[in-house]
C-alpha cells in the first residue's frame, strides 16, 4: 500500500489530479484495491473490473452528455445572482456572498493559507464518492449495492437538470463577455502553486475549461456528492460524531461559494436533491424488500 501510495503522489506531481477521465480515477482505486489485498488471487482482484467497468462507462457517459446540455435552452444566471442578493444581502451590504467572500478574504496575487485547504477540498469531490464506493465494494456488497443506487440515481436527477435549466456560476457572470455581472475570480486551483503542485493545479484548470459544461451550476453536483458521503452514513454513527462529519459538505459549501464555483442556491438545490434521491431510493428499496417477502 505504501507502494501504490508514493506512486499516486509522483503522478499528481508530475502529471496532475486524476479527474478528467473516470476510467482513470477508477484504475488508480483498482491499483490500491490489489496493494491492499495482495494475498488475494487474481480472479478476485478481476472482480473489480466486472462489477466497475459498467459504472465507470456510466460515469464517462454522463461526463460527455453533461457538456451538451447547454445545447437546449439559453443559461440561467439573474435570477440567481437575484436570489443570493435576496436571501443574504441583509448580511452582505447587498451584494452576493461570492462577492462578499472574495472583499474580505482573497488578496489577488497573493495565496493564502486558506486557499491551499480550499484547493484540496475542492479536490476532493473527483476522489471522494468513488473512494467510498470501492471500500464499500471490498467491506460490503449490500452496502455498495444500497451506495451505488443514490449515487447514480443523483447523477441522473442532475444531468436532467442541467439539460432543462442550464444554469452560469459566479465566475460566469463576472466575464466581460457576459455583462460583467458580478465582481467575482475563479481561484478554486489557486492553492496549488503555494505548495508546489503546479501539475494538480493545471490539470484542474484544463478539465474546467476543457472537459466541463460551464453553465452546469445548478444543482451543485461537488456539493450534493459531499452531502451524500455523509448523509449516507449518519443512521450509524453516534450523532456526537455528526458536527464532525458534517464538517465535509459544510466546507464545500464554502469553497464553492468563495471561489466563484456556484452560488448559494445551487448548493441548497443540490442538498434538496439528496435528500429527494434518498427518499425516492429508500421507497424503492422497501417496496422491493416488501414484494420479496409477498412471493417467498
Amino acid at each position: 500500500m505504501l507502494v501504490w501510495a508514493v506512486v499516486f503522489s509522483v503522478g499528481v506531481y508530475f502529471v496532475g489530479v486524476p479527474t478528467s477521465d473516470p476510467l482513470i480515477a477508477f484504475g488508480w482505486l483498482w491499483l490500491a484495491t490489489i496493494a491492499w489485498r495482495n494475498h488475494e488471487p487474481w480472479r478476485t482482484h478481476l472482480r473489480f473490473l466486472r462489477d466497475w467497468l459498467p459504472i465507470c462507462l456510466l460515469l464517462v457517459l454522463y461526463n460527455v452528455s453533461r457538456g451538451y446540455a447547454d445545447r437546449l435552452f439559453e443559461p440561467h444566471v439573474t435570477e440567481l445572482i437575484a436570489f443570493d442578493e435576496w436571501a443574504f444581502g441583509g448580511l452582505t451590504g447587498g451584494v452576493t456572498p461570492t462577492e462578499w467572500l472574495q472583499d474580505h478574504l482573497w488578496q489577488p496575487g497573493v495565496v493564502q493559507w486558506w486557499e491551499v485547504v480550499v484547493s484540496i477540498v475542492y479536490f476532493s469531490h473527483f476522489l471522494t464518492l468513488p473512494t467510498i464506493a470501492v471500500v464499500l465494494w471490498m467491506r460490503s456488497r449490500p452496502q455498495w449495492a444500497r451506495f451505488m443506487r443514490r449515487w447514480f440515481l443523483l447523477c441522473v436527477f442532475g444531468l436532467i437538470t442541467y439539460f432543462l435549466y442550464p444554469a452560469a456560476p459566479p465566475w460566469w457572470a463576472a466575464l466581460p463577455e457576459h455583462g460583467s455581472l458580478v465582481d467575482a475570480e475563479r481561484i478554486s486551483t489557486n492553492g496549488w502553486n503555494a505548495i508546489g503542485l503546479h501539475s494538480a493545479g493545471n490539470t484542474l484548470n484544463a478539465l474546467q475549461v476543457e472537459a466541463s459544461n460551464p453553465v452546469a451550476a445548478m444543482p451543485s453536483l461537488h456539493t450534493a456528492f459531499a452531502f451524500m458521503a455523509v448523509v449516507f452514513f449518519l443512521p450509524g454513527v453516534r450523532r456526537r460524531w455528526w458536527p464532525l462529519l458534517l464538517a465535509y459538505p459544510l466546507s464545500m459549501t464554502f469553497t464553492l461559494v468563495y471561489t466563484a464555483e456556484h452560488w448559494v442556491i445551487d448548493v441548497l438545490v443540490g442538498w434538496a436533491y439528496v435528500g429527494l434521491v434518498f427518499l425516492v431510493v429508500g421507497a424503492a428499496e422497501r417496496w422491493w424488500e416488501r414484494r420479496g417477502r409477498t412471493l417467498s
